[in-house]
């Protein structure tokens, strides 16, 4: 049996896509109660609202950290609409049945992670939208809770032809609540734990892991944050201290680890010269290899300025005080190098979240290990490293001496790539990457697009591909950009369609015969 929404509790952080909840409200005459900002926002949209004060007739005090912790805002949520005394009690004291709850908390993570200051963290620690959340879930036989900016569209979705709802929708919405709930409070405990000394190593709960999966791992493990999502528990099995040393910074997270691995397996690949890299989502979006670190730093992050910010640095040299300064510009998540100058430490330090690793030279795991369906994928690790000799010229034109070593530069990145993947390269800098696509053609077109965007020039450029090219619409379009040296597996029924192309253009293409793809 569905259940009419008749009267809804909004108090939200985010406004951005409310809208469209709000509309569904407003056509079918659902009475809303808000507070503060949101009561601003909802009365602007053109949609009749009550503040919650009118119901609880207290003002918000105590520079609103006390706005809806009433019983008459609580006891409206919570209030079992079969139970007779329940609701005697309501209409004794003038309680309003509340049917939909709507809440964003304020942004905990968020704060904590742009490097504010402590005052400022433990202001955003929402103490009545949580309990909102709480009272909204468990009444679910009578509440749809709507517990985040996350669940605004379905809700909008779920009510849009009649407003109402089953008992399946509204245990379903408590599900998130109390998911969303427990990440928020585990994400306000571990800061706690964080920075009271001797609590950092007591680990929160963690995900199971059997025996059989792990395989030959160490048992030894860390609880983390939550995993992917707030919402999962994850944990690293493994030694963390023989690959770095932790020198400041925030408690690392299992989206930071997966980077992190990226970041390491990508530089081990570039010798001794200077190289810096930065990572995003596990791809290389800058990467340069120049005489000085400071140089390799500034060329790396003219790749893709944009996509740095939040983004993992990784250097194959230690960061001296000069390249520090320049990188304490932007806004990163995790910087690892093999050593750090003193001086360079102490500008790094400035904002207290900031990972800062120091890395050993340490082996990466084998093999791979990978979940699938009921059991396991496992694999070697991906360690092939084409040299020049092991290059086939295929075209009439063979590259010069600068393409062949951008082109060997090019395939070191996309082999470290999400495929498809296609790396533009020009003088030892990574121009552009397209990566992730479900197209060869969407990947390319991906990269010259962002390497115009910033400003470079792609003339004698060169072009990586994870695999080969299936037809020749790649390679005349790379080559209508500027592109003139293509490096590429080879292997396809059409590859001749790729050489001919390139021979009538004066373009020079070389074969490895080792495909790249990354999953």
């Amino acid at each position: 049996m569905k259940k009419r929404i008749k009267s809804a509790l909004i108090s939200v952080f985010h406004k951005e896509g409310l809208d469209e909840l709000l509309s569904v409200l407003k056509r079918f005459d659902v009475k809303v109660y808000s507070t503060g900002g949101t009561y601003d926002y909802v009365k602007g949209f053109g949609l009749e609202t009550q503040t919650v004060e009118s119901v609880t007739g207290y003002p918000s005090i105590l520079g609103g950290r006390v706005k809806t912790l009433h019983p008459g805002v609580m006891g409206g949520i919570l209030g079992r609409r079969e139970v007779a005394e329940d609701m005697e009690t309501m209409q004794k004291y003038g309680i309003p049945e509340i049917d939909l709850v709507v809440v964003d908390l304020y942004p905990f993570e968020e704060t904590l992670a742009s490097g504010a200051s402590d005052a400022d963290i433990i202001e955003k620690i929402d103490i009545g939208g949580i309990s909102l959340i709480r009272a909204g879930a468990k009444n679910f036989k009578d509440v749809l809770i709507v517990p985040s900016q996350a669940q605004y569209a379905e809700a909008a979705r779920l009510l849009a032809s009649e407003a109402s709802t089953t008992l399946e929708d509204r245990r379903r919405f408590a599900a998130y609540a109390f998911a969303k709930s427990s990440a928020y409070d585990q994400a306000i405990g571990n800061y706690f734990r964080m920075t009271v000394p001797g609590m950092e190593a007591q680990a929160p709960s963690e995900p199971k892991a059997s025996k059989s999966v792990l395989g030959g791992i160490s048992a030894e493990s860390r609880a983390l944050r939550y995993g992917e999502n707030p919402h999962q528990k994850g944990a690293f099995y493994g030694s963390l201290e023989n690959c770095f040393t932790q020198l400041h910074g925030k408690e690392i997270s299992y989206n930071n680890l997966l980077d992190i691995d990226s970041a390491l397996a990508l530089i081990k690949d570039f010798g001794s010269e200077p190289a810096f890299a930065v990572l995003k989502h596990n791809n290389a979006c800058g990467l340069a290899v120049r005489p000085t670190v400071f140089e390799a730093y500034r060329d790396a992050l003219a790749g893709d300025p944009v996509s740095a910010f939040g983004g993992v640095l990784v250097s194959n040299t230690p960061v001296d005080v000069e390249t520090a300064r320049e990188i304490d510009k932007i806004f990163l998540e995790v910087l690892l190098a093999p050593a750090y100058a003193e001086e360079a430490l102490a500008v790094l330090k400035s904002k207290k979240n900031r990972v800062l690793l120091q890395y050993r030279d340490f082996r990466m795991g084998d093999p791979l290990i990978r979940s699938c369906l009921n059991g396991v994928l496992v694999q070697d690790r991906d360690t092939m490293a084409e040299s020049e000799t092991m290059l086939k010229t295929v075209t009439q034109k063979a590259p010069s001496p600068t393409e062949t070593a951008d082109m060997l530069f090019a395939n070191r990145i996309v082999k470290h790539s999400k495929s498809n993947a296609i790396v533009i390269a020009k003088g030892a800098q990574l121009l552009a990457s397209g990566v992730g696509q479900t197209s060869r053609v969407d990947a390319l077109q991906q990269a010259i697009a962002k390497a115009l965007h910033f400003g470079f020039d792609l003339q004698g450029a060169v072009v990586a591909s994870d695999a080969f090219f299936p037809f020749a619409d790649c390679v005349e379009i790379a080559h209508k950009a500027g592109i003139t040296a293509f490096i590429q597996p080879g292997g396809s029924v059409r590859d001749a369609e790729s050489i001919d192309y390139c021979n009538r253009n004066g373009l020079a293409m070389v074969f490895t015969g080792v495909r790249h793809f990354r999953h």
